[in-house]
């Protein structure tokens, strides 16, 4: 099961029972998205729609975190770099849409921080386990930019519209016990029982009535499918803050660890 997935480099994998592939954030800096990551997870769900011997799938962060978001490195290159902005925002547009077309079910275990595109396959997948200490962040206004990689959209269905301003405009960080009691995500536990929670639940999937699984998941992601203008419009807003001032004073401001000073005045 584990030798086509070579290819994908920055991303480890497991598989440790039958049918169950396991997709693992794991690198420097708790698990930081990079160039290279970012341009691996969005093509890996395309890969397991159409492995045969892939019925589940759990996504997990090696070590301390789930993912702690984008590395700056990769921020600040959007920000220099039109084509690299571009690149990124497809590689986003891909993430969204190759998750909610695998047919495989995907069930996330989420422990320590979860931030940014790491983020993104968290609250995405089909069930989301966090442990109750779990640190859910979606830092998009804070570093700058618009909330639009999948929040805009996903959230208020999720959590309701009320919850979803309040953490989306504040970049309030949830736990994943206060997660599960918003309905951010399905599931909170003790961070000990975490991934054997996950593992249970994938082998139930893997076990179970393959077509009516798949087909239930077809049929539920039609509310996503639905809102694909929604999304559309919410990356393209994202991406067009990576080439304002704002971002630029995001970054800096947490770099030297300080409050940001953003413009009081803007156009909009």
């Amino acid at each position: 099961m584990i030798d086509k997935y070579k290819e994908f480099t920055s991303i480890s994998f497991e598989n440790n029972q039958p049918g169950v592939l396991e997709v693992i954030f794991d690198g420097p800096n708790l698990n930081a998205v990079d160039e290279a990551t970012h341009s691996d997870i969005p093509q890996i769900w395309s890969v397991i729609d159409q492995d045969p011997e892939v019925r589940a799938v759990v996504v997990r962060g090696a070590g301390k975190a789930f993912s702690a978001g984008g590395s700056f490195d990769l921020i600040d290159a959007q920000i220099r770099d039109y084509d690299v902005r571009m690149r990124v925002m497809r590689e986003s547009r891909d993430l969204f849409y190759n998750i909610v077309n695998c047919n495989k079910p995907i069930i996330s275990a989420i422990h320590g921080p979860a931030v940014g595109a790491g983020l993104v396959v968290a609250l995405m997948a089909d069930i989301s386990i966090a442990a109750k200490n779990a640190r859910i962040i979606d830092g998009h206004t804070r570093l700058g930019v618009a909330a639009g990689d999948h929040a805009s959209m996903v959230w208020p269905l999720l959590c309701g519209m009320a919850k979803a301003k309040y953490l989306l405009l504040t970049c309030r960080e949830i736990s994943g016990e206060d997660a599960e009691r918003a309905g951010l995500v399905s599931l909170s536990v003790d961070p000990a029982e975490l991934l054997d929670t996950a593992r249970e639940i994938a082998g139930q999937m893997s076990a179970g009535a393959q077509e009516a699984i798949r087909w239930t998941k077809y049929s539920l992601n039609q509310w996503y499918r639905q809102q694909g203008p929604l999304f559309d419009a919410a990356l393209g807003l994202e991406f067009l803050g990576f080439g304002g001032p704002d971002v630029v004073e995001g970054v800096a401001s947490h770099r030297e660890r300080r409050a940001p000073s953003f413009r009081t005045e803007t156009s909009s």
